[in-house]
């Protein structure tokens, strides 16, 4: 992902203030600079009447937004670039234009006097932003936030503790204080006296159902809605690429990929060596099915652990997701092979119903607590994270500065109990969505392929089946023990019974065993050397016992500390204290 940055300012300073973090200025109006970076392959100014913009936009319905806008009068060349053709339908209809737009996007428009930002419907591409006294700044990249001279970077303890419970930061908040993430399918106005206006142009909603309506129609429906966002995200006269796991979601992407396409289609799996489990035979199968051209990339500890950093300081905020740095070394063997987009069955579960939710079903049925905080606590816990070892976990002091923060629970609780939705599963799937979907799956996609000079591509993200996901009776994804099975439905033409049929097992890395041998050397001089004490944020005797595998149930410390070392390992990225 690009790089770009965009400094709101009173005064004069703006070119100093892009210099000073690398940036050429490209546009600058009454106190308004807008500067791109040179990190990032998508990176392009846009201008559309009197506006200008600088950010990475790619459109999947180019054809029918032209078309939109041609019955409106205005008439775009067929060749013109995505971003002009976004800018215009800004230009046009304000906000809501956005709404139309399948896509990834992160946009950062000057506007008059103000620098308006808006980010695609699912969260896609990253945006960032800060204010330091009378100045505005904003970014794709918290890196080049981090470098802002006007910024005073310090690190934020309740990020912290959100990090070790979800494994990644589920809302706004970052690591840096002062700096905000911005939430998908809005556009927020940053004004120069200060003012932040925000208004959502998509939000999932859950639309009514008929249950009348035989399942056959629903699956034909959400069928011809999978080809339509699998060909749209197919690169026109080239070869494609993708992540083929052998569970259910990526095979029917490789397999609607292999009818829908005129060039050849390239499929890769990963394990970590003859000795551990995994699903080669599942994949191998989808392939050979398929007729792809399929690629096995072994990775052990050694690779893994000699890639951890590197991995770690390419993305905006944490992710404690061990299957991190082998999606970039996929995605870096995609790049070798000449791909420029490589697909993935990323949204299967937060859309259409995986298997994280039955833990929080069964909790609804036999719970007896009334109060929502319950039910907002439970999911927490369902993440089996460091949520219930954080008073154990942190120092006095740690814990003494976070007496009067707000509560962990907040992050998910709004939209476990919205009114946008009626059914219990759907409040799931969209708290799914809109905290791990924009801000675990998503953002490290995006990181990990253009980081390898491709572009990664998630079809089952495409808002249009995210509406017709809450338009689906609940009982079609969740049919008794049986997850997506609608989305199953769909595609039981597309592939062998043996995969629709296979219960979801997902890709377990062998980090238990590891932190035995080629990452304990790496886990104990970061977590116990001088750098991570003088921080002050855990207790050292603590996190000697997990690393010595004591005061821990069998095989929880492995994750702890996977927590804990991708942590260590970002502050030092950012130069966070």
């Amino acid at each position: 992902m690009s790089g770009w940055l965009c400094a709101t300012l009173t005064t004069g300073g703006s070119e100093h203030d892009l210099a000073a973090m690398g940036a050429t200025l490209v546009a600058s109006n009454r106190g308004v600079a807008l500067g791109a970076l040179p990190d990032g392959c998508h990176t392009q100014v846009f201008s559309a009447d009197h506006l200008v913009a600088v950010g990475a936009v790619t459109l999947f319905n180019r054809t029918e937004l032209l078309d939109t806008l041609r019955r409106d009068g205005v008439v775009l060349s067929g060749d013109c670039v995505d971003g002009a053709i976004l800018l215009h339908l800004y230009a046009r209809y304000g906000p809501r234009g956005f709404a139309a737009a399948d896509g990834m996007f992160a946009l950062a428009i000057l506007d008059g006097d103000d620098l308006v930002l808006v980010r695609d419907h699912v969260g896609t591409r990253t945006l960032f932003y800060a204010r330091s006294g009378n100045h505005w700044a904003a970014s794709a990249s918290l890196r080049a936030l981090r470098a802002w001279p006007r910024l005073n970077a310090r690190l934020n303890l309740n990020a912290v503790r959100a990090f070790l419970t979800f494994a990644y930061l589920p809302g706004s908040e970052t690591l840096i204080d002062g700096v905000s993430e911005m939430l998908p399918g809005r556009c927020l106005r940053l004004c120069a006296n200060g003012a932040c206006h925000e208004e959502v142009f998509w939000e999932p909603r859950e639309a009514e159902w008929d249950e009348t309506v035989p399942a056959e129609a629903y699956a034909r429906r959400l069928r011809d809605l999978l080809e339509q966002a699998v060909t749209a995200r197919l690169p026109a006269g080239q070869p494609v690429g993708v992540f083929l796991s052998g569970g259910i979601d990526s095979s029917l992407v490789t397999a609607l990929a292999a009818r829908l396409h005129d060039q050849p289609v390239r499929t890769y799996a990963i394990n970590f060596g003859r000795e551990f489990p995994n699903e080669l035979a599942y994949s191998g199968l989808v392939a050979a099915h398929c007729g792809t051209a399929h690629t096995v990339l072994t990775f052990d500890g050694k690779t893994i652990a000699d890639h951890l950093a590197e991995t770690v300081a390419l993305l905006d905020c944490p992710v404690g997701d061990p299957l991190t740095t082998p999606n970039l070394l996929l995605a870096r063997a995609a790049a070798r092979d000449g791909l420029s987009v490589i697909l993935n069955g990323e949204g299967g579960d937060p859309v259409f119903g995986g298997p994280k939710n039955q833990p929080m079903l069964a909790f609804e049925f036999h719970r007896d607590d009334l109060n929502p905080t319950a039910r907002a606590s439970a999911y927490l816990r369902s993440y089996q994270k460091c949520y219930d070892q954080l008073d154990h976990l942190l120092t006095v002091d740690a814990r003494n500065a976070l007496r009067d923060a707000p509560p962990l629970e907040r992050h998910v609780q709004p939209y476990l109990e919205s009114p946008r939705m009626t059914s219990y599963l759907n409040r799931l799937l969209y708290t799914n969505l809109r905290t791990k979907g924009a801000h675990h799956i998503l953002p490290k996609v995006e990181r990990m392929t253009a980081a390898s000079g491709v572009e990664g591509r998630s079809p089952l993200f495409a808002f249009p089946l995210v509406d017709a996901a809450f338009a689906l009776p609940p009982a079609l994804k969740l049919r008794g023990v049986q997850e997506k099975w609608i989305l199953k439905q769909a595609v039981r033409d597309l592939l062998p019974p043996t995969i629709l049929q296979r219960p979801k097992s997902g890709m377990l890395m062998p980090v238990q065993y590891w932190l035995h041998g080629p990452l304990r050397d790496l886990a104990n001089d970061l977590l116990l050397g001088p750098q991570a004490r003088a921080r002050g944020l855990f207790r050292e005797q603590v996190v000697r016992d997990w690393m010595q595998h004591r005061d821990l149930v069998w095989r929880r410390h492995g994750q702890f500390i996977w927590l804990l070392l991708t942590l260590e390992l970002w502050l030092r990225a950012f130069d966070l204290c």
